[in-house]
C-alpha cells in the first residue's frame, strides 16, 4: 500500500547502492529470497530518488561509486538520521575500515565477500534496529535517565536534556544501553564487543574506540575531556553518570 506517496510494506526494506550491476543483482536476489523488499541504486543520485519513495530499514553502501563516493554519502546520511548502514569496499586496510566507522557506518564488509556472511550481518543489524512495531511490548516500558538524558530501550531512542532526539547508529545505541545497564562498572573492550557486536567490521579492537569517540561527541560537553564516559587505563571504559531506571 502507499501512504502520502511513499510505499508501505511489512517486509524489511533494503537499499543497495552499488554501481557493479552483477554484484548488486546477486545481493538483491539473495535478499529477496530471504523475504526482504530490495531496491538498487547505482549512485548517490539514484539513492536519493529511491529514498524519497520508500522508507528503508537498512542501506548496503559501496564506497567506490561514480560521483559522490560512499564515505561522503554515509556522512550525509548520518547527519540526517540513524538508518543502519553497511559499507562494501574492495579496499581492505584497517584505516579505511576505521574511517567508515568514524563517519557513522554500522558495519563494514570487504570484497570479495561470502554472500552468506553478508546476509547474516544484514540480518544482525536489522534485528538490533527494529522498532517497537515489530516487537511485543511489555506491560511497563522502562527508561534510563541520567543528567537530563533519556534512553528508551524499546523504541531505541535517545533524547538530550532539551528533549531533542539524538540520532545514533546501532552500535552507538547498543554501547550507551550497555553503559546505562552497568553504570559505575568498568567494562572491557572485550565485554563491549560481546554486547554490541561492534567487532563485526573486522578483527580490530579499535572499532570499539571509534564508536566510543562518536558517542562522546554526542554526550559530552567537551569530548576531549570526557566526564560521563571515562577511559580506564589498561581496563576499558566506565560510565560515571548516576543512572535511574524509571517507568515510561
Amino acid at each position: 500500500m502507499e501512504n502520502g506517496g511513499r510505499v508501505m510494506s511489512d517486509e524489511p526494506k533494503i537499499l543497495i547502492v552499488e554501481d557493479d550491476a552483477q554484484i548488486a543483482d546477486i545481493v538483491r536476489d539473495s535478499l529477496r529470497e530471504q523475504g526482504m523488499l530490495v531496491e538498487v541504486a547505482a549512485d548517490g543520485i539514484g539513492m536519493d530518488a529511491k529514498m524519497r519513495a520508500l522508507d528503508f530499514d537498512l542501506i548496503v553502501l559501496d564506497v567506490m561509486l561514480p560521483g559522490e563516493d560512499g564515505f561522503s554519502i554515509c556522512r550525509r546520511l548520518r547527519g540526517s538520521g540513524d538508518i543502519p548502514i553497511l559499507m562494501l569496499t574492495s579496499v581492505s586496510s584497517d584505516i579505511d575500515r576505521v574511517v567508515g566507522l568514524e563517519i557513522g557506518a554500522d558495519d563494514y564488509v570487504t570484497k570479495p565477500f561470502v554472500l552468506r556472511e553478508l546476509i547474516a550481518r544484514i540480518k544482525g543489524l536489522l534485528r538490533r534496529s527494529r522498532l517497537t512495531s515489530s516487537r511485543v511490548e511489555s506491560p511497563r516500558k522502562r527508561l534510563f535517565r541520567f543528567d537530563g538524558w533519556r534512553v528508551d530501550p524499546i523504541r531505541r531512542q535517545v533524547h538530550d536534556p532539551s528533549h531533542a532526539r539524538i540520532a545514533m547508529t546501532t552500535h552507538e545505541f547498543d554501547l550507551l544501553l550497555a553503559f546505562c545497564q552497568n553504570a559505575g562498572r568498568v567494562l572491557t573492550r572485550e565485554q563491549l564487543l560481546a554486547v554490541t557486536h561492534a567487532g563485526l567490521a573486522g578483527p580490530i579492537e579499535r572499532s570499539i574506540d571509534v564508536h566510543i569517540s562518536r558517542l562522546r561527541q554526542k554526550l559530552e560537553v567537551d569530548p576531549r575531556d570526557p566526564v560521563l564516559l571515562k577511559t580506564v587505563r589498561l581496563g576499558g571504559y566506565i560510565f560515571t553518570a548516576v543512572v535511574e531506571e524509571t517507568d515510561g
